[in-house]
């Protein structure tokens, strides 16, 4: 992309907001896609790792990765459907983290780590998916 192209595409809000659309669906498919394959070797015994696990924490994050994949390609193609799933998985992340926190004692520092990262991308796939294109603004 030049420097021309890059100008057009400041001034034409479509396809500044397909980019964004299109940043969101792939962090929505490679969170979905580490947490699918860590939970599935988890779950597995591939990996044993050296902390408690918690089984059901486990088959949440596997089947909620699944999931993220399959919005993955509503957001890519820019389905209205998407931006209703977006705000309920991020919702639900929100919420197991908050169990985590603060009911379960025996949780290892790294489910809360791991929690966090993906509330973290999917707090910024929903910004990129509601951002709203403003023309004024450099």
């Amino acid at each position: 992309m030049t420097a021309l192209d890059y100008n057009k595409n400041k001034e034409n809000p479509s396809i500044r907001k397909e980019y964004r659309m299109r940043i969101a669906a792939l962090l929505a498919l490679i969170i979905g896609i580490m947490s699918v394959i860590s939970g599935s070797l988890v779950l597995l015994n591939y990996t044993v790792p050296n902390y408690n696990v918690l089984n059901w924490l486990v088959i949440y994050n596997v089947i909620l990765g699944g999931i993220s994949a399959v919005v993955s390609i509503l957001i890519w193609n820019s389905t209205k459907s998407a931006r209703k799933v977006i705000p309920v998985i991020l919702i639900l992340h929100i919420l197991v983290l908050a169990y985590l926190y603060f009911f379960i004692q025996e949780v290892a520092l790294e489910s809360i780590k791991a929690m966090s990262f993906r509330v973290s991308i999917w707090a910024v796939v929903l910004l990129l998916a509601y951002k709203k294109n403003n023309k004024h603004l450099n």
